[in-house]
């Protein structure tokens, strides 16, 4: 499903001593399948947006589509339960939303609160769990009795379980320690390449950005600031600098070997691999590349 934003602003407690306006005339455009990064300081309307993508929110301003799914202020469309059954989310801290006594009833809830038979439930958690690095056996354990990373993954599983078109993952990281980052991030990924998934995540690590985005739109103050390809919008330094983000560590290094060597190695999001062949290149060349 694509998605579009069309001039949208939304502004909270309107008419009132107490108004913000958390987005202000924002437009894009994501292609269906994309991988897209959203990401802006604290305050510069990422949660404001995220919540737009399956109608939680409405526009105060402009228009949002999500496939063939129009949201305005004037009206929301009349079938909003399957937009929500073809958009999945996942919050920041989701196992926080963990609820059910067994971990098995927990992944049934969301498609069974859309409708989903208990036969197809069942044959969805056969394929989610191995998708997530959970066991089978973990299905009749209470959710509560498992480790943070653990419990995670069971939210995540009721999330996928619902078989979206759209993924939406706001912090999916936060709170893990750097392997636990990586294994996240590398689930997400294989399910947005296998299942042909729109994907925006929403984060403040540029090194996810760089690695797994196909498209980087930056907020600033509820506006877009820049979009691009996450290779041409990363080298941007003073920019970012200047909406108090920071480059990717890979483009600081490349940065800080120019100054010392006197020689520029062109950025095209090689691997840490690559890029230490450019570099013993450039040495045994004496500084030339």
């Amino acid at each position: 499903m694509d998605i579009a934003f069309k001039n949208v602003s939304y502004i909270y407690q309107q008419n009132t001593p107490f108004e913000y306006r958390a987005i202000d005339n924002l437009s894009f455009y994501i292609p269906s399948g994309s991988f897209v990064a959203v990401i802006g300081h604290t305050g510069s309307g990422k949660s404001t947006l995220l919540q737009h993508l399956n109608g939680l929110i409405r526009p105060t301003e402009g228009t949002v589509s999500i496939g063939d799914f129009h949201l305005t202020k004037e009206e929301k469309p009349q079938n909003m339960m399957e937009l929500r059954s073809r958009v999945g989310v996942v919050f920041q801290y989701p196992e926080h939303q963990l609820f059910e006594e067994t971990v098995r009833k927990d992944i049934a809830f969301g498609p069974q609160n859309f409708g989903v038979g208990e036969s197809e439930v069942v044959h969805r958690m056969r394929d989610i769990l191995p998708a997530v690095g959970l066991p089978e056996e973990i299905l009749e354990r209470s959710p509560f009795d498992l480790s943070g990373g653990q419990m995670r993954r069971v939210a995540i599983a009721g999330v996928l379980a619902m078989k979206p078109e759209v993924l939406v993952l706001d912090e999916p990281t936060a709170g893990l320690d750097p392997r636990g980052q990586k294994d996240i991030m590398e689930m997400f990924y294989q399910q947005h390449k296998e299942q042909q998934l729109t994907t925006v995540l929403v984060t403040h690590s540029m090194e996810d950005a760089l690695e797994y985005a196909d498209h980087v739109i930056i907020l600033n103050k509820g506006s877009k600031y820049m979009e691009g390809k996450p290779e041409d919008v990363f080298v941007r330094k003073e920019e970012l600098h200047a909406v108090q983000l920071d480059i990717p560590e890979i483009v600081q290094f490349m940065d800080e070997f120019q100054k010392k060597m006197g020689v520029s190695i062109p950025f095209h999001r090689q691997s840490i691999k690559e890029l230490a062949a450019s570099i013993k290149d450039v040495l045994q060349k004496g500084g030339q590349i």
